[in-house]
């Protein structure tokens, strides 16, 4: 029952991806244990400079030998205006002050190293490189598949799948609403593309010849079992693991999605300018005020960045971007490598209860 074309292709023995959730939570702990468990860890290394993807590749490889992704953002070029910049910058001054750091009167650097980071995945010799937001050059997937490189991209929607698979993607992770973090929508607006897992992703498996990858609200072997009923080869699961003992999310970030409900969540452009799912906090409130356009990512990513940062300083989850997705209620704060062992043993029981429904009493 676990074995599909996709963990074929990884030589992984779970169908079980952990989601490549930038910022902090996929530490080289997490990574190689869920590797080591059975399922593929992956780096979440869109916000990591260049030296930090390749020492963070290095330190995977101390703890585990087996296969794992690194996951990066394909650029986009935003075209905010700079007076909707200085607008936004001036207004969150009012927060700047709240939180306790002097108001910015200077726009931060918001460019990305887009390009030197592929050169350290294409160095460090790495199983599997993932991407969202877009769909790299042609001449970036054939450097990949020259090295041998599995590639999967994020999609939203079937459209975004099929251009996917057209532009030679080795998988496609069909992201459902229930999702936690950023959206990977790229050729419609993503506050359009909310389209459920359990609707999105046999969809998807209809229209590609391409491994499918489940992913959102999935946190559990309930999950594993209805995502592989609908035509998956695997699962991704990110917020079943960003409670877990291994997770470098911050304390309170932890707490909030052990005690928050599957009600919990709003999805937001104020934190990054680009569509994320995350728990309500206070600056979400506020900001659903703020008549002015919020800018494209990453310029807001850019400039709200010290709010976040000085927030996470001093454990106040206000104003920190507490992504997770719908399904945080099932969270839970084990090891990563029993979240994985959890999930494959339910999933077998599940197989083994449901083999019996067909027979007659």
């Amino acid at each position: 029952m676990m074995k599909t074309e996709l963990t074929r292709k990884l030589k992984i023995e779970y169908p079980i991806l952990q989601a490549p959730m930038a910022g902090g939570p996929t530490t080289p702990d997490l990574v190689a244990s869920v590797s080591n468990a059975g399922g593929l860890g992956s780096l979440g290394a869109g916000y990591l400079s260049p030296e930090q993807i390749r020492n963070a590749i290095r330190e995977i490889k101390k703890r585990t030998d087996r296969p794992f992704a690194v996951n990066l953002f394909v650029p986009e070029q935003p075209s905010t205006p700079e007076d909707t910049i200085a607008e936004m910058n001036s207004y969150l001054n009012k927060h700047r002050l709240e939180i306790g750091i002097a108001p910015n009167t200077s726009i931060p650097k918001f460019a990305e190293w887009f390009e030197e980071q592929l050169q350290v995945v294409l160095e460090e010799n790495i199983t599997v490189f993932s991407f969202t937001f877009g769909i790299p050059s042609p001449g970036i997937i054939k450097s990949m598949k020259q090295k041998g490189i599995l590639i999967a991209g994020t999609a939203t929607t079937v459209d975004e799948a099929i251009a996917l698979e057209a532009a030679g993607v080795d998988a496609v992770v069909a992201q459902g609403s229930e999702a936690g973090g950023h959206r990977g929508s790229f050729l419609t607006n993503s506050a359009d593309t909310l389209i459920g897992t359990m609707a999105l992703v046999p969809q998807i498996v209809d229209h590609v010849s391409v491994p499918v990858i489940a992913s959102g609200g999935i946190m559990d072997g309930r999950g594993l079992v209805a995502s592989l009923a609908l035509g998956a080869s695997a699962i991704q699961m990110g917020t079943a693991f960003l409670a877990s003992i291994e997770s470098g999310a911050h304390a309170v970030y932890k707490q909030r999605i052990l005690s928050s409900n599957e009600d919990s969540t709003e999805v937001t452009k104020i934190y990054s300018g680009k569509a994320a799912r995350g728990i309500f906090t206070g600056f979400m409130k506020d900001m659903r005020c703020y008549e002015g356009t919020i800018p494209d990512y990453p310029i807001q990513n850019a400039l709200t960045r010290d709010i976040r940062q000085a927030a996470s300083k001093v454990s106040n989850p206000e104003y920190m971007s507490l992504w997770a997705g719908q399904g945080l209620r099932l969270a839970q704060d084990h090891a990563a490598a029993e979240i994985v062992k959890q999930t494959v043993e339910q999933a077998y029981l599940l197989t083994k209860s449901m083999g019996n429904l067909g027979k007659r009493d």
